[in-house]
């Protein structure tokens, strides 16, 4: 079997403006969620960032781009819209997409979910439960009923999504709040996870156990679908002859 070929992609703008994220994050958190993924049996990583040649994202690399990690937060409007509209058209040619946390109101998963991806939210460093709400999925293979996160960004309900193919976890939040943290669609060929936790103040990409959510999630978001399938508009012949 091919190895599944992840790239990683992080805007990259609070590591090196902020000195407590750059304590957290010194190289960045898209190399902690690589350096993760590195290690992984057949996995091969690849980062990409904002301030690169074509915001880390040109048609070569998508092109050999299995599954997309995004993390995003500060630096959403400055991502092209080429930029959107390539990995748009490479999702819906069967490119997994795995959204991260403040990646909820990116571009590109704006685009793809059809809604304004709103949320209630609370930064006060309080606890999160993540339940496993659907435990024979293999988004959560290796974990047992839930995850428990001591310090985090509070994300709450009502989040404005389209009603998810599957939801994995819902969050419990010390506040008293919850909320859909893992949730999967299908657009075209691609598969896409929305995943919560990774708030850039907290260590969570640090954590071995969202670490293998991710983990998990670019393995069952990695095409195994019919690629000779055609989904591109076209004028067809009929297959039978019809009687007018």
């Amino acid at each position: 079997m091919s190895e599944i070929r992840v790239t990683v992609w992080n805007e990259f703008v609070h590591e090196t403006s902020d000195e407590e994220v750059r304590e957290i994050y010194p190289a960045g958190m898209h190399e902690a969620i690589a350096g993760h993924l590195s290690q992984q049996e057949g996995l091969s990583v690849r980062t990409a960032t904002l301030d690169e040649p074509e915001q880390g994202l040109s048609e070569e690399v998508l092109a050999e781009t299995d599954v997309l990690t995004w993390w995003g937060h500060g630096a959403h409007g400055e991502v092209y819209d080429e930029t959107v509209d390539r990995v748009q058209a490479r999702i819906l040619e069967g490119m997994g997409l795995i959204v991260l946390h403040s990646g909820h109101y990116s571009k590109i998963f704006k685009r793809m979910m059809g809604t304004s991806c709103n949320l209630q939210w609370r930064e006060a460093a309080e606890k999160e439960r993540l339940w496993v709400v659907n435990p024979a999925h293999p988004i959560t293979r290796g974990l047992g009923r839930y995850i428990d996160l001591p310090h985090t960004e509070m994300y709450g309900e009502p989040f404005d999504i389209p009603t998810p193919d599957k939801v994995v976890f819902i969050s419990w939040f010390e506040g008293g709040e919850v909320f859909r943290s893992g949730c999967t669609w299908t657009r075209g060929k691609g598969k896409i996870f929305y995943f919560c936790p990774g708030h850039e103040t907290f260590p969570i990409y640090h954590n071995p156990e969202v670490l293998q959510v991710i983990e998990n999630a670019v393995r069952w978001a990695a095409f195994a679908g019919n690629a000779e399938m055609d989904l591109q508009a076209a004028n067809v012949e009929a297959l039978e002859t019809i009687d007018s």
